[in-house]
């Protein structure tokens, strides 16, 4: 998927997602593997309340791939 498309995907119906997807597009991004970036953008499919559910850690992430990509995206420091 290009850049453009993976940063419009970032852009959610909550701030507190956008706070977390749009930095680490930024700046992390292009250093994945191919295979993160299909599993980040895979993510982004998700549906908000369970994406946020996950990134807050109410939730634990049926997908282990997308769990593993959860604490990738919590680990990298957004500023």
């Amino acid at each position: 998927m290009k850049i453009s498309r993976v940063r419009w995907a970032c852009r959610r119906g909550m701030l507190e997602l956008d706070v977390i997807f749009q930095p680490f597009v930024e700046r992390y991004y292009e250093q994945l593997s191919v295979k993160n970036k299909g599993i980040f953008v895979r993510l982004l499919e998700g549906e908000d309340p369970e994406l946020f559910a996950w990134f807050m850690g109410h939730e634990q992430c049926p997908d282990p791939e997308l769990a593993e990509m959860v604490v990738l995206v919590r680990g990298r420091p957004a500023a």
